[in-house]
């Protein structure tokens, strides 16, 4: 009590430092602990549009449910579609718990992803039109959300550290579902083989913008200085982009697909991978809900809201 006493007399910016010191000493922040408005804003904004991208993300694999080529492909999309709505659940709480000293609620959340005002991943706004998207989709989009998350399984929050830890050992399932996917087509026809070559084709910018421009790591006030100033994460943009390049890179061209870019090479002197950069004005009218699908799941997403409204309403009687 003493201790409390003692804190609750200090300035805010003594409260700053002891804060930081304990960040630095690798002690983990829990909800109700004090924590400086900035990091509870960038936790908030960086939770949310985990569990939103999340939920949105089971979308695109939805849509193959009942197209799979076999059972044993309907009840192994089903599961991981089932996976990535719990994900996106138990993230939400993980928000909440942040936002309650602020007021704000779930419905809040759901409020800005429906204005435009919360976004979530390039990636879920892209059509997936062949049974090569739904294998693609598995193994090298949730390969890459494997490199980021498991990068923050030692972040400074404990709520949210504590939840990735179930998240990413489900996604490496996931990764392994969609790679026996491609796996499966690589080993079968020719026709088949080219739904991957197509696939590859058409995601390869999208997943290179997965992680973010590069550019946004060189400015003081960025997101990711953010979190790596408060050590929620401890690497850049394009760390995250070379890593997933090291990683992806042999495993494709091991199959016999081609990467769309002429330009890649691995500097031996760099250790990193020379690429031809995306386009980022297209990524950024994509998250400003102008990509593909972008309206379309949106919509289906708010009717759900929507039509499952009386549920909510029934448990907040009780």
């Amino acid at each position: 009590m003493a201790d409390l006493k003692a804190f609750n007399n200090m300035t805010e910016e003594e409260k700053l430092a002891h804060f930081m010191e304990r960040i630095e000493s690798g002690d983990k922040i829990e909800a109700d602990d004090w924590m400086p408005d900035e990091y509870r804003m960038t936790l908030i904004k960086l939770i949310s549009m985990h569990a939103i991208s999340e939920i949105m993300g089971a979308l695109p694999e939805k849509e193959w449910v009942p197209k799979a080529p076999s059972l044993r492909r309907k009840l192994g999309i089903m599961a991981k579609v089932q996976d990535e709505m719990g994900h996106g659940q138990l993230l939400l709480r993980v928000a909440e718990d942040l936002m309650a000293p602020l007021g704000k609620s779930r419905e809040d959340i759901m409020q800005d992803l429906f204005s435009g005002d919360l976004k979530f991943h390039n990636v879920f706004h892209m059509e997936a039109p062949t049974w090569g998207d739904a294998g693609l989709i598995g193994w090298l989009v949730d390969g890459a959300a494997i490199i980021t998350q498991t990068n923050m399984l030692n972040a400074s929050y404990g709520p949210y550290a504590r939840a990735l830890q179930r998240i990413c050992a489900e996604e490496v399932f996931h990764a392994q579902h969609g790679e026996a996917i491609i796996i499966a087509l690589a080993e079968g026809t020719e026709a088949q083989k080219e739904l991957i070559q197509d696939a590859v084709n058409r995601w390869w910018d999208a997943l290179l913008m997965f992680f973010g421009p590069a550019s946004a790591n060189t400015t003081g006030s960025s997101k990711m200085d953010t979190t790596i100033k408060y050590k929620i994460r401890t690497k850049t943009n394009e760390d995250f982009r070379q890593d997933f390049l090291t990683k992806y890179i042999p495993r494709i061209l091991s199959l016999g697909i081609t990467v769309p870019d002429e330009t890649l090479r691995f500097d031996e002197e760099t250790g990193k991978w020379e690429y031809k950069q995306p386009d980022w004005n297209e990524f950024k009218q994509i998250i400003k809900n102008n990509g593909p699908k972008s309206k379309e799941r949106l919509r289906l997403r708010e009717l759900s809201y929507e039509n499952n409204a009386w549920v909510r309403d029934a448990l907040g009687m009780q």
